[in-house]
C-alpha cells in the first residue's frame, strides 16, 4: 500500500452493474493482491461532503470547471481512523489529496479543520456547511507488478444531511484504477473492456446529490443517472 498511495494522481472510472463483478475479479486474481484489515477483505467507508449553501462544489463539477475542489470527512471503520480530505482536480485531469488525522467525522467544523481547508483550498471555512452522507464497501487491490491501485466500491448509499432523506443504488459497482499516469496497460482495463464497458466519470458526491436534490440543475449528469436508473430496471427483471 505504502507504494501505491499515489496522493497525485490520475483516476479512470467505470461504472457496471454489480452482478459482472465476479466475473471481473476472476479475471484478474492472479495480478493484483488485496487488501485485507483484521481478516476483511470488504472494507466499510462513511463520508461526509461539506458544500457551501448554494452547492458550489457540485455545481462546478456539474459545469465541468478546471481546478475544483471537493471537502469531505472519511471514516476508515475496519482501521478506526478518521481523515479530513481536500481533493483538487486540477486542469490537467490529475487528483491532489490533501488529508488530516481526525479524530472523529465533524457535523460541525472545528477552528483547525477551518484552517486545514483554508491552507489547502480556495474555500473560507466559515462559508461550508455537512450536506450529504455517504456510505459504501470497498475492496482495494494493488497490483503485482505496475504502480497501480484499483478501489471497486458497491453497496453504495447516500443521505441528505438536511432532511435525512435515503437513496440507495445497491446495483452499482464503481471501479477507479489509480495511476501516476494514464494508461491502458492496465489488467483490469483490458478485463473490464472486454464486456464493453468504457471509462465514465462517477463522482459519488456529485451523483448522490442530484439524486436527492431535484431543485439543483443536473443535465451535465443525466446520462449517468439514467445509467443508474437503466441498470436497477434490467435488475429487477432479471432477479
Amino acid at each position: 500500500m505504502d507504494r501505491v498511495k499515489l496522493q497525485n494522481r490520475t483516476d479512470t472510472k467505470f461504472v457496471f452493474e454489480a452482478d459482472l463483478l465476479p466475473i471481473i475479479l476472476a479475471d484478474i486474481k492472479d495480478d493484483y493482491s488485496i487488501l485485507e484489515i483484521k481478516n476483511k477483505r470488504t472494507n466499510s467507508y462513511q463520508t461526509l461532503y461539506y458544500d457551501t449553501p448554494l452547492f458550489t462544489s457540485y455545481i462546478q463539477h456539474h459545469n465541468e470547471k478546471a481546478n475544483r475542489i471537493k471537502v469531505r470527512f472519511r471514516k476508515y471503520i475496519e482501521s478506526d481512523l478518521n481523515y479530513l480530505e481536500v481533493k483538487f482536480k486540477n486542469n490537467k485531469s490529475r487528483t491532489i489529496k490533501a488529508r488530516k488525522k481526525v479524530s472523529s467525522l465533524e457535523t460541525e467544523l472545528s477552528q483547525d479543520s477551518k484552517q486545514f481547508i483554508e491552507g489547502n483550498s480556495f474555500y473560507k471555512g466559515s462559508e461550508l456547511i455537512p450536506t450529504l452522507w455517504n456510505k459504501f464497501t470497498r475492496l482495494t487491490l494493488v497490483h503485482k507488478t505496475q504502480n497501480e491501485r484499483l478501489t471497486i466500491d458497491l453497496n453504495l448509499s447516500f443521505e441528505n444531511f438536511k432532511n435525512q432523506e435515503v437513496k440507495e443504488i445497491p446495483h452499482i459497482i464503481i471501479a477507479e484504477v489509480k495511476q501516476e499516469k494514464a494508461s491502458g496497460n492496465s489488467d483490469f482495463i483490458r478485463a473490464i473492456k472486454k464486456h464493453h464497458i468504457r471509462p465514465s466519470g462517477m463522482s459519488k458526491y456529485c451523483v448522490g446529490t442530484a439524486l436527492l436534490n431535484p431543485q439543483l440543475k443536473s443535465n451535465n449528469f443525466k446520462e449517468r443517472i439514467l445509467n443508474i436508473n437503466k441498470l436497477e430496471h434490467v435488475r429487477r427483471i432479471t432477479a
